[in-house]
């Protein structure tokens, strides 16, 4: 009898092995998938360009030439189109400025489709001023340093050129970035070669 139960018991406890082992292997090959096709990301992308004044667009509309072309950003923040006339433009991202054009060409083509592209920013400049040879605005690219910024500005024979500084408008106070130039031509001082933003004025003593 107890030769019986022991052989029982083995039975039991075999098969509940191979089903744990089942499950490890399931659970393997479901990670093993994972690991080969991992769940993408979530776009984690900034927020869009916003369209300004002075900026130059491509308004393309698919299979619509002559409502494709390109059109100047007025002061005024609008654009004219054909069969739109005037269409608000500025402070729009070129996304939204599609989406606006598409909802008003409905009346006049089916199905429309809008592509907007930014072929030219000039509403967003940065200044600079000061011993330099060329003063004034300067179209600011993305992501333009200010030692990118200060190449294309040069320096007159009188610069001093380790007391550039960049004033910076933030939440309506003025701040001070000093900059080094010549640390930076060095290679030193990097974490001094920012980022420029719009409206930022470069001072050259």
């Amino acid at each position: 009898m107890k030769a019986m139960i022991a052989v029982a018991v083995a039975i039991v406890l075999g098969f509940a092995t191979a089903q744990v082992e089942a499950q490890n292997a399931a659970q393997g090959k479901e990670k093993s998938a994972a690991d080969a096709y991992p769940r993408q990301p979530m776009s984690a992308a900034g927020p869009s360009y916003v369209i300004g004044a002075d900026d130059v667009l491509l308004i393309s509309v698919w299979k619509e030439p002559d409502l494709t072309m390109t059109l100047p950003v007025r002061p005024d923040g609008n654009i004219s189109l054909p069969l739109l006339s005037d269409v608000a433009a500025a402070g729009l991202s070129p996304t939204q400025l599609a989406a606006s054009i598409t909802e008003k060409l409905r009346k006049y083509v089916a199905d429309p489709r809008v592509t907007v592209i930014v072929t030219q920013i000039n509403s967003q400049k940065v200044y600079v001023t000061g011993e330099v040879l060329h003063t004034g605005a300067i179209p600011l690219l993305p992501h333009m340093t200010v030692l990118q910024a200060l190449a294309d500005a040069g320096f007159t024979q009188f610069a001093n050129t380790k007391g550039i500084y960049v004033l910076r408008e933030e939440n309506g106070q003025q701040q001070k970035i000093r900059v080094n130039y010549k640390r930076l031509v060095k290679g030193q001082a990097i974490d001094q070669n920012i980022i420029l933003k719009p409206g930022d004025t470069i001072v050259v003593p």
